[in-house]
């Protein structure tokens, strides 16, 4: 029996489960194969300043900056304070440039205006072809580390978390969620209330209960890339309306170069194509040309959790990158709730939020404290790499930082 079942362990999940914890609630998390499996471990890993949204979302990104600042203070080595450019080239428009500066001093964006060559100087090897460049204050996440750290913190503070028990059937019952079904060892449990946080995957683990969640899912690549030019930074952004290739995130010795953005049907089976490859490392050498010839580390794909029940065929650049919280009792399920969108950096706001609501249900009155409470071994990479083996958390995205 458990009070809260949480199903998914990426970034919100975890989140949901240490956050429950804290303010005393029984809480058990599940994911199916090891915690950061999903789209959390398989991004590109940045620590969103709210600069790429400032101009077409300005609430999104002022949760982006709030939440950047909460994560440098809190999360330690599960990030890294890298900063971030902006960078315009010569077939740039350079109004959309000024558009976005002044969007982000609008909402609190920390910004400095460089001249190309300020901006060559602090990245070597950057294009010839940039005229105008920011800094911002991006960063990096690990996710492998931070979803370990916040399920460490669940489990510190009574919460039971089972990294290999695959939601197999939710059991209904007059309006309610009763019973889950596990696999791994686990196998039947009562629940009072179910949080769906599977992302990319919420409408399968939804239509357990008899409701529809539309998600509108998107792949995109990542190619990390043998480079140390970039060492701990910046993040380098290409400053256009978003598109294929227009990041680079530093990595050391490499740097991860990214990203497309494709429909997909099913979050599970998908075309992985060459071109995504091709095309994402030639853009993003269109900003740090020396990224052309560097040898291939790695590739992986993930699956963006977009949300937009009413246009889910449009251009999926275009769809929302806020979360949104689900109260299943509009669709007759009364204890369960899915949170879905969202990204990486707003994982804790989108944690709390579903927390809140959780409480609310419960009669629960206790308020949030994850946004001042350190994460436990943040203070310690090797500790935060040990918790990632324990909760077998590792991810394509840090797999070159976290400690074999």
């Amino acid at each position: 029996m458990t009070t809260v079942l949480v199903v998914g362990g990426g970034a919100t999940g975890t989140g949901v489960a240490r956050d429950l914890a804290l303010r005393g609630v029984d809480v058990t998390l599940v994911d199916r194969g090891g915690l950061s499996g999903g789209t959390s471990g398989r991004s590109h890993g940045v620590l969103h300043s709210g600069a790429r949204y400032a101009e077409s979302d300005p609430r999104g990104a002022e949760e982006c900056i709030e939440e950047n600042r909460v994560l440098r203070s809190i999360a330690g080595a599960c990030v890294r304070e890298t900063g971030g450019l902006f960078v315009g080239l010569a077939d740039d428009d350079p109004d959309y440039f000024e558009e976005k500066l002044a969007a982000c001093e609008a909402v609190d964006i920390e910004t400095e205006r460089l001249t190309p060559g300020a901006a060559r100087e602090r990245v070597p090897g950057l294009s010839a072809d940039v005229e105008r460049a920011m800094a911002v204050p991006d960063g990096v996440v690990f996710p492998s580390r931070l979803c370990a750290a916040n399920a460490a913190d669940a489990e510190a503070h009574g919460g039971t978390v089972r990294p290999h028990a695959p939601l197999e059937g939710l059991t209904v019952e007059d309006g309610r969620v009763t019973a889950a079904t596990l696999g791994g060892v686990v196998g039947r449990i009562d629940v009072d209330h179910v949080v769906n946080a599977t992302g990319a995957w919420a409408s399968e683990v939804a239509a357990m209960a008899g409701v529809d969640v539309e998600m509108a899912p998107a792949r995109g690549v990542m190619v990390a890339v043998e480079y140390d030019g970039l060492g701990d930074g910046p993040v380098l952004n290409r400053c256009r309306t978003p598109d294929d290739g227009d990041i680079v995130v530093p990595h050391g010795d490499q740097v991860v170069l990214g990203t497309t953005s494709v429909p997909v049907d099913d979050p599970e089976e998908y075309e992985r194509a060459d071109w995504e490859v091709e095309r994402s490392v030639a853009e993003c050498a269109a900003m740090l040309p020396p990224v052309a010839a560097a040898p291939v580390a790695r590739t992986w794909w993930g699956v963006r959790p977009l949300y937009e029940p009413d246009e889910a065929g449009a251009d999926r650049r275009d769809i929302s990158r806020g979360f949104f919280v689900l109260d299943h009792a509009d669709d007759g399920v009364d204890n369960l709730l899915s949170v879905v969108g969202g990204k990486l950096t707003t994982y804790r706001r989108m944690a709390e939020a579903t927390a809140d609501r959780v409480c609310d249900r419960l009669g629960v009155d206790a308020d949030c404290r994850t946004a001042d409470r350190r994460l436990p071994g943040a203070d310690d990479a090797e500790e935060l790499d040990a918790l990632v083996a324990e909760y077998d958390a590792r991810s394509p995205t840090d797999e070159d930082v976290v400690a074999a």
